[in-house]
């Protein structure tokens, strides 16, 4: 991500769940006339969406994701922050999903649900 991206931008990465990632990644490549490189992650793959400077984002195998309750995920903006972020969250009536975890030279993210019951990422270069 560039320092544009997290200085200017409040939205700032999104993971769609998919169930084929070379069939998803064909629609996506197809319907945005960008690449979409998959790439080994874990024990899987993503589907990284061309995005150079700009926001981006990945395909993410994770059929079960494909619902109501889950469905696309987007990384807001809280740089330099994320700790306090969570506080808040919980303090105003959201819930930490997942914690603060290192996603390597991403940097950090953490993933909660919203005062509304829609789960949201937070992202930060740092995990202050």
């Amino acid at each position: 991500m560039s320092d544009l991206n997290t200085t200017h931008n409040r939205l700032v990465w999104f993971d769609i769940p998919v169930a084929d990632i070379e069939r998803a990644a064909a629609f996506y490549r197809a319907v945005l006339g960008v690449d979409v490189q998959v790439v080994p992650m874990g024990n899987g793959q993503l589907g990284v969406i061309e995005h150079h400077d700009g926001n981006g984002g990945c395909l993410v195998h994770d059929p079960e994701s494909i619902s109501r309750q889950g469905g696309i995920l987007v990384y807001l903006n809280a740089a330099g922050r994320v700790r306090d972020a969570l506080r808040q969250a919980e303090r105003l009536g959201g819930r930490v999903l997942e914690p603060i975890t290192s996603i390597g030279q991403h940097g950090f993210r953490a993933i909660v649900q919203d005062s509304e019951g829609n789960r949201i990422g937070l992202h930060s270069p740092t995990d202050a």
